[in-house]
């Protein structure tokens, strides 16, 4: 494999190549979708692909060309944001993940950096490819994959990771730094949530309920924050995010090397031309 990890990097040689040995690839999928004002539209896709791209060299294995737009109607009322429908993203999924197939590789590997919204599309897509093919798919979530290390590392055991709050202000701070507009970061008083609250920490605390079956829609979510960060980033720093960044890939990467180790019999694959 030449050195890029990047599939959309390599001549359809190079990939025949690496079809020879291994048969994982991963596909990054964020979201194009406000955070906050001090944070670009840009974070889900940041999260998604700077992790793959990481575990990828790590794991000596291929990155496919990052996804951009996710499932984000509940931010729409923020200018820039673009969503899909939620059966759009289901079947751009299956159809990267048919296209992969068809060529050889035999483990697909969803890298969601879009949280809990993307999620149900993703794990739609994955059992319509598992089922269909017999090929192995499964998804890493960049907040989900490493949740207590992650708290841990932003020194907040109940969660650290709301909607650009300390976790992904600190890791834009220490991955993308020229991107975040540190004059208006502001500090956001905590707000406990709603009886039946349709949005939930990472790690909800033990001591009260969370239901997260009720869509939040973009004028709610404009109307209870209005500049769109749901927690506080003021303790952000890059040295959390640095450390965020880092345990958040070795278990991605742990996670890879099982993958790369399993025997998958794909009986249903089609045949590469």
């Amino acid at each position: 494999m030449t050195k890029s990890v990047w599939l959309h990097e390599q001549t359809w040689p190079d990939i025949a190549q690496y079809l020879k040995a291994n048969h994982v690839v991963m596909v990054p999928i964020g979201a194009t979708e406000q955070h906050g004002q001090h944070t670009p539209l840009l974070v889900d896709t940041a999260w998604a692909s700077d992790v793959a791209e990481a575990v990828a060299r790590k794991e000596d294995v291929l990155v496919a060309p990052p996804m951009h737009y996710g499932w984000s109607p509940h931010h729409l009322a923020y200018p820039g944001g673009i969503t899909l429908r939620p059966e759009t993203l289901t079947q751009v999924a299956v159809d990267i993940g048919e296209s992969l197939i068809s060529h050889g590789f035999r483990k697909i590997v969803f890298v969601n950096g879009n949280r809990v919204a993307n999620l149900p599309p993703l794990q739609i897509a994955m059992a319509k490819l598992r089922f269909k093919t017999g090929a192995y798919v499964a998804i890493i979530d960049t907040h989900l994959i490493a949740r207590k290390e992650v708290c841990e590392a932003a020194g907040n055991g109940r969660d650290a990771s709301h909607h650009a709050g300390n976790v992904e202000t600190s890791f834009m701070m220490h991955a993308h730094p020229e991107l975040v507009r540190r004059d208006k970061i502001m500090a956001v008083p905590d707000h406990p949530l709603a009886d039946f609250a349709s949005n939930f920490p990472m790690d909800p605390p033990f001591d009260q309920n969370v239901a997260f079956c009720q869509p939040t829609a973009a004028e709610f979510y404009k109307r209870t924050s209005g500049h769109g960060t749901y927690s506080t980033p003021a303790p952000a720093s890059a040295e959390i995010g640095k450390a965020v960044f880092e345990v958040t890939v070795a278990r991605a990467a742990q996670f890879i090397a099982q993958v790369k180790a399993m025997d998958v019999s794909c009986d249903r694959c089609p045949i590469p031309i």
